[in-house]
């Protein structure tokens, strides 16, 4: 049992880029803005300040926005919750993308403007291929971000969503221009392991290419908290709320297993949903946890001041399979 470790950073792919093992995810800054902003509350510029800080106090060095999240807002609002917290440009790492839906790869060079422009004077670590359904080959998305970054306008490139073929795909096609592919942002955690069996993990290891996790704890069941209170799905509605319940008992075993090694650390099931993910399978896997609060991003920070033992993930690993 390890606690109170100190924080190891980690290159993002074969990149001289480090950042913590977990950073926070930062789309639900984005309501009311745009289509995906619909689906977020508005929070308050001061809310937003504070969980930023909070992530920054906690030793996150990074942070995970989109064009798609709020078409500006989410960039925005975490620029001025950076500035708020007074860090500048060298002191944290910012990934965003490229939003690729019924556009070419021509469109990158001219909407590369607005994403500096809503991040106002803080740069762009990594910009990333949203989803692989633009109008264009991968080795045309992945030649336009190669001039982006031969422009010094990014400093890294990544895709997300990426299938095991057009992973190699866009690594070949940047490789020609002596750049490698960073990242392959994707959903991963304790109940969706499908990277393990589809070739996206085998691939991003043969390739040195990082995985981003996103979802990391399962839209908040692998928190334990539906287990603990099913009164709080009573709030849901729609397909959310079914889902929740229908996988309430399916899941309590696995939840039992991490209730019981969180008491062992003095933590919670959530951070030790987060902390498996980002150990179990070395120092491949990063992640981007949510926050809508302050105690949120306190905790997902806290995650990486500990570490599972090789028992207690094999254990965890094998209640995740039995599912």
């Amino acid at each position: 049992m390890e606690k109170n470790i100190k924080v190891q950073m980690r290159h993002l792919g074969k990149t001289d880029i480090l950042v913590t093992p977990i950073g926070l995810g930062v789309m639900e800054l984005a309501g009311g803005g745009g289509l995906i902003g619909r689906m977020f509350p508005v929070i308050p510029q001061d809310e937003k300040n504070a969980i930023i800080k909070a992530a920054l106090d906690g030793g996150i060095n990074w942070f995970d926005t989109a064009e798609m999240y709020g078409a500006g807002v989410s960039e925005q609002s975490l620029a001025t919750g950076l500035k708020a917290a007074g860090k500048s440009d060298r002191d944290v790492v910012i990934a965003t993308k490229w939003q690729p839906f019924l556009r070419t790869a021509g469109n990158i060079p001219h909407s590369i403007e607005n994403r500096l422009h809503f991040l106002d004077g803080f740069s762009i670590g990594n910009y990333m291929v949203h989803q692989p359904y633009s109008f264009s080959s991968p080795e045309a998305e992945m030649n336009a971000m190669a001039d982006l970054v031969e422009a010094g306008k990014i400093r890294s490139v990544g895709v997300s969503n990426f299938n095991p073929a057009r992973m190699r795909r866009a690594h070949a096609a940047l490789a020609k221009r002596g750049i490698p592919l960073a990242v392959n942002q994707v959903r991963y955690s304790l109940l969706n392991r499908e990277i393990e069996t589809n070739g996206v993990l085998n691939m991003a290891r043969d390739l040195g290419v990082t995985i981003i996790a996103y979802t990391p704890v399962a839209r908040g069941l692998l928190t334990g908290k539906y287990h603990k209170d099913p009164g709080l799905l009573d709030s849901m509605s729609g397909w959310r709320k079914a889902s929740m319940q229908r996988n309430l008992e399916r899941t309590r075993p696995l939840i039992n297993a991490m209730d019981e090694i969180a008491a062992n650390y003095k933590t919670t099931i959530a951070q030790v949903a987060l902390n498996w993910l980002i150990n179990f399978n070395g120092e491949i896997v990063v992640t981007i946890p949510g926050a809508t609060r302050v105690r949120q991003a306190e905790e997902s920070a806290g995650a990486m001041k500990f570490l599972l033992s090789g028992d207690e993930m094999a254990r965890l690993d094998d209640e995740s399979h039995r599912l």
